[in-house]
């Protein structure tokens, strides 16, 4: 037995199943489902229980948690007629760790509030490697008092975690986090591409560049990956493509300008029109190849 509050886990993707990983590691009872149970199956070999809905999850849960792909299924995970809401009890605590919109978090709080249920939106950013290391940076938006009982969860998860107010706070710092990382991702790929196309070790150039003003998460962790032709995802294209639609949507609807973010989603929806939807966002250097009519292949370039 244990005196650690029952979780319940919904979405077992890239990083869902990681992070997952580390409430079970943890010692804390866990409950989950996912659309393909065979995706789960490692969780329940190492103890989870499995339960056929998110709504069973949430009966069986004291703090149910879900992280999927687009705010269409956030919204049936949560709201839907088995979903984490119908299924939850006075006083549970639900929290999305999804990539949404900030007027759906703030709709589900409401839902979940008349019900006497708190609710958290909790995006997060690292990617895969933050999943597996337990590094991610959470972002949330929520109550004080719900917050302060997740925490601990949280803490098997990330290393950066902040309240940055109530519902709908925390998506939208996430959309600070991505109109970031998208023009930064440009700036990553031509770099690279130029570096290539001068005839110079890539390897060394990083080596230089890295340690100095130029230095940058991406860089260090995707750059590897394109100099050894790895574009398998981290996190999806497909993903990414909805998270700078959703920054968009907001910025417009603040009648702000946002130049830089309107290109990137336009280079990373050139990525899903080849096919590449599902490969990871370092992939965007293969659109900038293609528009320059140039090959991505650093192995070639010389000293």
């Amino acid at each position: 037995m244990t005196d650690k509050p029952a979780i319940g886990w919904v979405g077992t993707g890239v990083m869902g199943v990681s992070m997952c990983g580390h409430v079970l590691d943890a010692g804390y009872p866990v409950t989950v489902t996912t659309r393909t149970r065979s995706r789960a199956e490692a969780l329940i070999a190492r103890g989870a229980t499995w339960a056929d809905t998110p709504a069973e999850v949430a009966a069986a849960s004291d703090m149910s948690f879900a992280i999927v792909g687009f705010p269409e299924d956030v919204r049936e995970v949560f709201l839907g007629p088995d979903g984490l809401a119908a299924g939850a009890s006075a006083g549970d605590v639900l929290v999305d760790m999804t990539t949404s919109e900030p007027t759906l978090a703030i709709e589900i709080a409401g839902t979940c509030a008349d019900r006497g249920v708190a609710a958290i939106d909790a995006p997060v950013s690292g990617g895969d490697i933050g999943a597996r290391n337990g590094t991610l940076s959470i972002m949330i938006g929520g109550d004080e008092d719900p917050v302060a009982q997740v925490r601990p969860v949280f803490e098997t998860m990330g290393k950066t975690i902040v309240r940055q107010g109530g519902p709908g706070a925390g998506q939208h710092t996430k959309a600070v986090n991505q109109i970031l990382i998208a023009t930064g991702m440009i700036g990553l790929s031509e770099a690279l591409l130029y570096g290539q196309q001068a005839g110079l070790d890539l390897d060394t150039v990083m080596e230089s560049v890295s340690g100095g003003a130029a230095g940058s998460w991406s860089l260090s962790n995707y750059g590897p990956r394109m100099l050894g032709g790895d574009f398998e995802p981290g996190f999806f294209v497909d993903h990414f493509v909805k998270d700078m639609g959703i920054a968009l949507r907001e910025a417009a609807s603040m009648k702000l300008p946002a130049p830089g973010l309107a290109m990137a989603h336009e280079l990373y929806v050139s990525l899903q029109a080849q096919g590449l939807g599902r490969k990871g966002t370092q992939s965007l250097i293969l659109a900038l190849a293609r528009l320059a009519g140039v090959e991505w292949d650093p192995s070639h370039t010389e000293n």
